[in-house]
């Protein structure tokens, strides 16, 4: 399994991914799901991946051939004229490749898919991030909806949820995120260390702030148990829970309910007499 999240702040974009792939308890491997592209203070591309490995590794060496052979910048994700255009190319390979597996045609319950976070900028346009399903559609981050997850979101996304602003710098951003990587970790074996981390500033294309956290990193170790102190801390603050409270609510609704019940087979009894008298 996999945890990968991208996140749209109004100051650039943050991703993260584990690093974390298996094929069975025998067979456990290390392997990078955060790709990048470039072309120096024109454009920057990165890639989470989630999924197949099979078909995430494809898909990747697809789009490097395309950009490595000079007659084919139909697929040249170094070429396209917006980042919309980028998407497009990266879900039409990933289709191909995963109609290709596919012995029936139904690729989203193909077990050789795979779900791609997008994100990046070309100079002069805005900094963008998509979610591209197996099926090679895609939907871009909003207003309303500022990051993606993929892989094993549940245990991570309750706490980006309550906590992610778009006006957030990088750094809280990161903290946010490790959070939600360790709550997932906490819930999940199958989603483990390094952890990959990548910002790209708007407006800046160089890929100066790359970093992998490794096992037992003291920072992560902090973060971990600063973030278990304080919610316990929390569960205790919060206002006291009282049994003696809740069974008088539930008395009380008792009785309206038996009192509603009464009312209402008088007034039917009231109604047949009426219609029939």
């Amino acid at each position: 399994m996999t945890y990968c999240v991208g996140l749209k702040l109004n100051q650039g974009l943050v991703f993260m991914s584990d690093t974390l792939t298996n094929a069975g308890i025998d067979n456990v491997n290390t392997n990078k799901k955060m790709f990048f592209w470039s072309n120096k203070n024109e454009r920057s591309v990165v890639l989470l991946t989630s999924g197949n490995l099979a078909t995430s590794q494809a898909t990747i060496n697809l789009i490097n051939e395309a950009i490595d052979n000079p007659n084919n910048d139909n697929d040249n994700i170094l070429k396209t004229k917006s980042m919309f255009q980028v998407a497009r190319i990266f879900g039409k390979i990933l289709r191909n490749i995963s109609n290709e597996y596919s012995s029936d045609g139904q690729v989203g319950e193909n077990p050789y898919s795979s779900t791609l976070i997008l994100g990046g900028q070309i100079a002069g346009q805005e900094h963008r991030l998509f979610l591209i399903y197996p099926e090679g559609n895609f939907i871009e981050a909003s207003e309303d909806q500022s990051f993606f997850q993929i892989g094993e979101t549940k245990y991570g996304k309750p706490i980006i949820v309550r906590a992610l602003e778009k006006h957030s710098n990088f750094g809280d951003a990161i903290k946010l995120l490790l959070v939600s990587f360790d709550s997932t970790m906490k819930a999940n074996v199958s989603v483990g260390m390094p952890i990959d981390v990548c910002t790209l500033k708007k407006d800046d294309f160089e890929f100066n702030n790359q970093i992998r956290i490794e096992k037992n990193d003291p920072y992560f170790e902090k973060i971990s148990n600063s973030w278990g102190e304080a919610l316990k801390k929390s569960i205790k603050e919060l206002p006291p829970f009282n049994f003696k409270f809740f069974v008088r609510i539930m008395v009380s609704w008792k009785l309206k309910i038996k009192a509603f019940t009464g009312n209402f087979i008088i007034l039917s009894i009231i109604c047949m007499i009426n219609i029939l008298g």
